[in-house]
């Protein structure tokens, strides 16, 4: 393939110069990679991505390769292929028909091809180079001279007149091939500072496009996730709607049907009122007077005891009156169970999204008391009747209980315990500096602890703070809970984790230290027997 072929294939299609550090796309294209960052940029407002050359589309901006291959073909072609001018170099004496010159002569300043150069002079004077039409160039514009010298001091090429009599004499000199090894061994120095430079740069830039990758996929994935969210939140609202009209429907259906009959009532007793009217109205017209004293007497006509069939029974009209105004709108109970579970929706919601990930919780083997087993991923405390013989240290409680190594003081954070069924244990959190002896370091039954309690013998759970204990009204069928904080707000909140979970109390407090968790698990008085008493934190 000739010089020129090659030039073409080493053409960026879009500046139509020769490539300038080129870059790959996936479909094996290549471009300089200023020209397609400029063209990627464009096309970042449509959001889809296409090749300048064979089209093909992404809708993600496509990552940049560097093709080691071609940078190392362009190094040797820019370093190696004349230019045109060169290439176009003749022999001075062909004069009949051009032929390629082999060298150029400094004295004669002539190019020469193969046949002249075998007959030319080898007189030291005449210093043959590569073919160059610049001739002149390499001659001392003063002296006429070939350039020999390089002066050091003024960083001038010189000729032997200058550095012997001219304006750089007694200055510092050097051949020129010794001055030009020296400046090529800085160059390549430096060259190699910018090819290490330019591999960081590739580098970094190689990073920010993963950095890039990276943030449009987490992007990515919190819109999919705010959009469930969403659809999860409108499904429940849909559902709390149908089931509130339904009961609405329901109790109006009833109330409709409680008052048909004694409309239907009141329906019978009008008319007869009607016709008895109609009939005294008659009589009243009359000119008669005998017919209107044959009539019966009137008063039977308008008995009072025919009020008896309407207002009760009892001559008070309360009871129609009740019928009239007695009417009760939709229960407000279902209402307010409506607005209950809302808000436990949007507790939900709010947990999801603003507390990080379970904090990861490991008992503190150093604090537990001597009737209680730590499992070996310090994560199940578990009631023994073996004493454990741990050595007696001021951070170790006196009772069954025991704390997390880690403690949280600020952030939203939570964790899940699973509870034995038929246990007697309670769940919390509590101060560093709580007692470790005596009664008052029980969980719960001091300020600086908080706890949610299960009775072993009827199912029952309360929640407990500085020995003021509060029963839980609800029914409880799961085993395993959660326990939320939110320290900054200062809300501590159990929930109990069923489909769907379940809120059963929140603490509010000015929290003043580090919260860690703890644990207490007893011996029931009557112990069923095979019973194991555990609580384990869930991972």
């Amino acid at each position: 393939m000739s010089s020129a072929a090659v030039r073409d294939e080493l053409l960026c299609s879009i500046c139509l110069s020769t490539y300038t550090d080129p870059a790959m796309l996936r479909c094996g294209h290549n471009f300089c990679r200023v020209c397609i960052h400029r063209v990627l940029d464009t096309q970042e407002e449509s959001g889809v991505y296409s090749c300048p050359e064979c089209r093909e589309k992404s809708q993600e901006r496509p990552a940049l390769m560097r093709c080691l291959a071609l940078c190392n073909i362009m190094e040797n072609f820019l370093i190696t292929t004349p230019t045109q001018a060169e290439a176009e170099i003749f022999c001075t004496y062909c004069v009949y028909f051009p032929v390629p010159a082999a060298k150029s002569c400094l004295h004669c300043e002539a190019s020469l091809c193969e046949k002249h150069l075998r007959v030319h002079s080898k007189s030291a004077e005449h210093i043959l180079c590569e073919p160059s039409t610049n001739l002149e160039d390499r001659k001392c514009s003063v002296h006429k001279k070939i350039l020999e010298y390089y002066c050091t001091e003024d960083a001038a090429c010189i000729c032997v007149t200058c550095s012997l009599a001219g304006e750089h004499r007694g200055h510092r000199v050097e051949m020129l091939d010794e001055a030009s090894e020296k400046k090529k061994k800085k160059l390549r120095n430096v060259l190699q500072k910018l090819t290490t430079r330019r591999e960081e740069t590739e580098e970094r830039v190689r990073s920010l496009e993963e950095s890039r990758r990276k943030s449009q996929e987490k992007a990515s994935g919190e819109a999919e996730r705010v959009t469930a969210l969403c659809r999860d939140i409108r499904r429940r609202l849909d559902d709390l709607e149908k089931r509130v009209l339904s009961e609405i429907f329901r109790q109006e259906k009833e109330e409709s049907l409680s008052l048909s009959a004694p409309m239907k009532k009141l329906e019978i007793q009008k008319d007869e009122l009607s016709r008895k009217i109609r009939h005294m109205e008659e009589l009243c017209n009359m000119t008669d007077p005998l017919i209107v004293l044959q009539e019966p007497d009137t008063g039977d006509l308008c008995d009072p005891e025919d009020t008896v069939e309407h207002d009760g029974g009892d001559g008070d009209t309360g009871g129609h009156d009740k019928l009239l105004h007695d009417v009760d709108g939709p229960d407000v109970a279902v209402i307010s169970d409506t607005l209950h579970t809302l808000c436990d929706i949007i507790t939900d919601i709010r947990r999801g999204i603003y507390v990080e990930g379970p904090a990861d919780i490991l008992l503190d083997v150093n604090t537990a008391g001597n009737n209680i087993h730590i499992s070996d991923d310090l994560k199940t405390a578990t009631r023994t009747q073996q004493n454990q013989k741990r050595p007696e240290t001021a951070e170790r409680f006196q009772y069954n209980q025991v704390m997390s190594r880690r403690g949280f003081s600020s952030g939203r954070h939570y964790w899940d315990v699973e509870g034995s069924r038929f246990g007697w244990w309670r769940v919390g959190m509590c101060y560093p500096s709580i007692d470790r002896r005596g009664q008052q370091s029980c969980i719960a039954y001091n300020n600086k602890s908080w706890c949610l309690r299960r009775y072993w013998f009827d199912n029952q759970y309360s929640v407990i703070h500085d020995s003021k204990e509060i029963l839980l009204p609800r029914q409880i069928s799961s085993d395993r809970f959660r326990i939320c904080l939110d320290y900054k707000a200062g809300r501590l909140s159990f929930y109990e984790l069923c489909d769907p979970i379940r809120h059963l109390y929140t603490f509010t407090a000015t929290f003043t230290e580090p919260l860690h968790a703890v644990l207490w698990v007893d011996k029931p008085i009557f112990e069923p027997t095979g019973m194991i008493n555990s609580l384990r934190i869930c991972s």
